[in-house]
């Protein structure tokens, strides 16, 4: 379970996230909200990329968040890809997953299964030894989804996975996704402007505008909210 507490974060005079506040509890749970929403932001936050406000808390299963160092978040199980992959061309798909593994509080052998399950899991074991640089668009995803999943991942933070993807990839990146909770236990938080993918997905999704949150609950309910209509097309009806 997640506890965000009056997390606010300021660029200069502009507030991307606006004392939020809110516990989180689903398997997946989508973030969704137009451009400049304060999504990525959120994430950021998560991970330690961005200074928040005094006053702001992020409590997961238990840890504080926002008293660890990236680098600490990362080793307690924090993960995430971002919208624009990080895939290293010269790298094998292995070695690509592997580095999540460095500094991981494991044996070598613990490591080596770890890293075996990843790729079992994203469909990439055949590909192991394949430069990233060989891969297509949709294995590249898999590549970073992997190895957010390499180790012993708690929370998974997906930036936009489905951008770029043709309608059978997302289908197949949906199944992925439904998948984390059942094999590794870890909640997902995933960022997604395409609703079809958010609904098949997130039994819970929360809504940001200009950094604050104007919806969380269940996906269906919030987006039916006229709100959320509203944020995203106007008088227009989201289509699912």
């Amino acid at each position: 379970m997640i506890h965000i507490q009056n997390l606010s974060v300021q660029f200069g005079g502009v507030r991307a996230l606006n004392n939020l506040s809110l516990t989180l509890s689903a398997p997946i749970i989508g973030v969704i909200g137009p451009n400049g929403a304060g999504k990525t932001t959120l994430l950021n936050a998560f991970s330690g990329f961005v200074r928040v406000s005094n006053g702001s808390r992020i409590q997961a299963f238990g840890a504080d968040l926002l008293g660890m160092l990236p680098h600490a978040r990362a080793r307690w199980g924090l993960r995430r890809s971002f919208q624009a992959e990080q895939v290293v061309d010269e790298l094998n798909v292995a070695d690509n997953m592997r580095v999540m593994l460095d500094g991981a509080p494991m044996s070598a052998a613990a490591k080596q299964k770890s890293l075996l399950r990843a790729l079992r899991f994203v469909g990439l074991e055949a590909k192991a030894f394949w430069p990233g640089g060989e891969l297509n668009a949709f294995e590249r995803r898999m590549v970073e989804i992997g190895r957010a999943l390499a180790g012993n991942p708690k929370i998974i933070l997906l930036d936009e996975p489905g951008g770029g993807l043709g309608n059978m990839e997302t289908e197949a990146l949906c199944g992925v996704i439904q998948r984390i909770h059942a094999e590794f236990g870890a909640m997902t938080l995933l960022i997604d402007h395409d609703m079809d993918l958010i609904s098949a997905t997130c039994s819970e999704t929360m809504v940001l505008d200009f950094g604050t949150l104007i919806a969380h609950g269940p996906t269906a309910t919030v987006l039916a909210d006229p709100t959320v209509q509203s944020a995203y097309l106007g008088d227009a009806e989201i289509i699912l």
